[in-house]
């Protein structure tokens, strides 16, 4: 049964993976054309982006731009299957349990705080010392899409360690724009948002299932935080945060466990097959159609609804959400910004440092610690050279770096932490592409000297 269920994650790892890579692609194009775009046409590429777009229906009113409705919604949508993926992943996945989600979590920590550490070390002041956060983030679309292109050679353990490593960066990044990248707060709103999770907090423990409900009271909760902010939609907590938070209430058990599944559906087949048969009729008898819908409810709910949306939207995710991120917000003017603005300035150069360095550090190093402090165990045939590989593929920060960089700064600040951005994350990622190339190799070759 272990084996059996094993293979199982690793499909769903597999196809979860695969579904991110291939995104890399389009998400790589979108980001070409927005470098391109801007630069060629950059009053159009800004004037599209801040046009405003008003939605009424009954009582809710949202007036934003473009550039607002990606940000605060279409990324609330990528937030809320980031956390389908943490929960998941600490209820049945790599994080399930303390001695697998050691190693990742060590990483991440250290990827978290040593790149935050570099870029304090810079001594930055002012508005600019507000992206301290920036270089903290991991884009795990980009980082598993170069890992994908080294092939088979990529042992499945440190597919996971990566995966893992992002989707625990992911929370940090969440946490920090929760309590760092808000304004000022209209209470109430927030008071009736955490009332209604309640709600849906107590329908999933009760494992109520019907995403009606889990749909409309989200869409509430969204609304809420969104217009959490005194001066307007999105100036308070932001709104990505409701997007992890319903999540968390998405029921994550089956209707119809695992177990139950096969023999309820040789029951349904056998009903099916036992019910007296007319070779001429051409239409189903309602014996036959009462054993069809038996069969299509066990069909229907042998997956919880946590493992259908998350399989559904992962899809729309990297084809269309994280491309249009891409296409809004990875418009960088090369030429530095307004005229006579330095293309490379201490922010920029600041970023750039703490994702190259930071995160190569960080992830390394605290992995080892945990390793070495017998908290985790590194997997077998991998060498620390090719943990730094991997832990350079983590300083691609790129959507999610640019994502903090917008609630950061504004102007031509944003503009210096985008050309950082660009530069570090384009330096780590070749650089922990040609180490993983190299230490790869040369860990099958020590691992098949060890065999003869």
């Amino acid at each position: 049964m272990t084996s059996v269920t094993n293979t199982k994650d690793e499909n769903i790892f597999r196809n979860f993976f695969k579904a991110i890579s291939n995104g890399s692609v389009l998400l790589m194009l979108a980001t070409f054309a927005a470098v391109v775009w801007a630069n060629v046409a950059h009053h159009g590429y800004e004037h599209l982006w801040h046009d405003m777009f008003a939605i009424e229906v009954e009582m809710f009113a949202i007036n934003m731009t473009w550039h607002h409705w990606i940000n605060d919604g279409l990324m609330a949508i990528f937030f809320f299957v980031v956390g389908l993926e943490i929960k998941r992943e600490f209820l049945a996945g790599e994080l399930s349990s303390f001695k697998q989600a050691a190693l990742p979590i060590f990483g991440a920590i250290g990827g978290m705080i040593v790149p935050i550490l570099f870029f304090v070390s810079f001594g930055i002041s002012g508005d600019a010392a507000d992206g301290w956060g920036i270089p903290m983030a991991t884009d795990i679309a980009f980082s598993l899409g170069i890992l994908g292109m080294l092939g088979k050679r990529v042992p499945l353990s440190l597919k996971v360690f990566l995966t893992a490593l992002a989707i625990v960066d992911d929370l940090g990044a969440v946490l920090v724009i929760a309590l760092f990248y808000g304004g000022d707060l209209n209470w109430t709103y927030l008071m009736i948002a955490g009332v209604l999770l309640l709600i849906l907090t107590v329908a999933n423990l009760r494992n109520v299932q019907d995403l009606k409900i889990y749909t409309f009271l989200g869409f509430i909760i969204w609304y809420l935080v969104l217009m959490s902010g005194t001066e307007g939609p999105g100036s308070g907590l932001h709104a990505t945060i409701a997007g992890v938070l319903i999540a968390f209430t998405i029921p994550a058990r089956p209707k119809v466990h695992i177990d139950k599944f096969v023999p309820r559906m040789q029951r349904g087949i056998s009903t099916f097959l036992n019910i007296p048969k007319n070779a001429h009729e051409i239409v189903l008898s309602d014996e036959q159609l009462e054993a069809v819908d038996e069969m299509e409810y066990a069909v229907s709910k042998v997956r919880s609804p946590l493992q259908y949306i998350e399989h559904q939207f992962h899809g729309f995710i990297s084809i269309f959400v994280l491309p249009i991120f891409a296409l809004a917000n990875a418009g960088v003017m090369l030429s530095g910004g307004h005229e006579g603005a330095p293309i490379l300035t201490s922010v920029s150069i600041a970023i750039a440092v703490s994702l190259i360095f930071g995160k190569l550090i960080g992830i390394t190093l605290f992995s080892w610690l945990a390793v070495r402090l017998g908290i985790a165990i590194k997997p077998k045939g991998s060498s620390w050279l090719s943990f730094a590989g991997l832990a350079l593929l983590g300083g691609i920060g790129f959507t999610m770096s640019i994502f903090i960089a917008s609630l950061a700064y504004s102007g031509d600040l944003l503009n210096q932490a985008k050309i950082g951005i660009f530069i570090g994350s384009i330096i780590a990622g070749l650089c922990g592409f040609f180490l993983l190339k190299y230490s790869l190799k040369r860990d099958e070759e020590v691992m098949q000297g060890k065999k003869l």
